[in-house]
Order: C-alpha cells, then structure tokens, then sequence
C-alpha cells in the first residue's frame, strides 16, 4: 500500500482529503503542522507528501526545504496545496522544492492524476 503524508492543519480539509486518499487504497499519515511534517517525512519516508503552505510554526515552505535538504527524503515527491492562490504563488512553491502545485479547494480528480503520476515514476513505470 502506498504512502501519502498529508501535512495540513485544519480538521475539515483533514478529514475530507485523507477519507477520499483512503477509499483509493492509498495508507495516509497526517502532520498537523511543519515540525510534525519533517519528522514524520524523515521517519515514514512516505512515497509522496501533501504539503498545505500555511501552516502554524514551521510553516509549508520551510517544512519543504528541509524535507528536499535531506538525502532520505530528497527524492520524496512533494504536492503544495494552497488557499492562498496568489500570482507567484506556484512559482515560489516549485522554488522552494515543491514538485507541483494544487489550489484549494482541491480538485480531487486532478489531484489523484497527479498523484499517481508521482508514484508510476518512483516505482519505475
């Protein structure tokens, strides 16, 4: 079973997103915020991270930078989900180290072809 951490700090945006990854047979970690996010990337090494850009303390960005510093986690493939679509924004997102880009509220379907884009390349498909 693949691995998804998604590092997201409000419940309803949580319980909506890991619900609909879980019924498409994807395992789902959640990081509710940056510190909690890096960690759990470094301990899990999960296939590929969604990461919410505003998050409290360590916010997304700099959560990012870490994970893609670090050799165990560098190769993690890591989706921005943002609320703030702001022009620039996915720009600075890829910039930071994000691999891609998502607006909220999140179109489900594009956002599992993106997924399963990741995943096919990390397993060599």
């Amino acid at each position: 079973m693949q691995k998804i951490l998604y590092v997201e700090d409000n419940e309803d945006n949580v319980y909506m997103l890991s619900r609909r990854l879980k019924r498409r047979g994807f395992d789902v970690l959640v990081a509710r915020d940056g510190e909690e996010g890096v960690a759990m990337a470094t301990a899990q090494l999960p296939d590929l991270i969604l990461m919410d850009l505003s998050l409290p303390g360590l916010d997304g960005w700099e959560a990012t930078r870490r994970i893609k510093a670090a050799d165990p986690t560098r190769s993690i493939p890591i989706i921005a989900l943002s609320a703030h679509a702001m022009p620039g924004d996915r720009e600075d997102a890829l910039a930071a180290g994000c691999d891609d880009y998502e607006a909220k509220p999140v179109e489900f379907t594009r956002l599992i072809s993106k997924i399963q884009n990741f995943l096919g390349r990390r397993n060599g498909q």
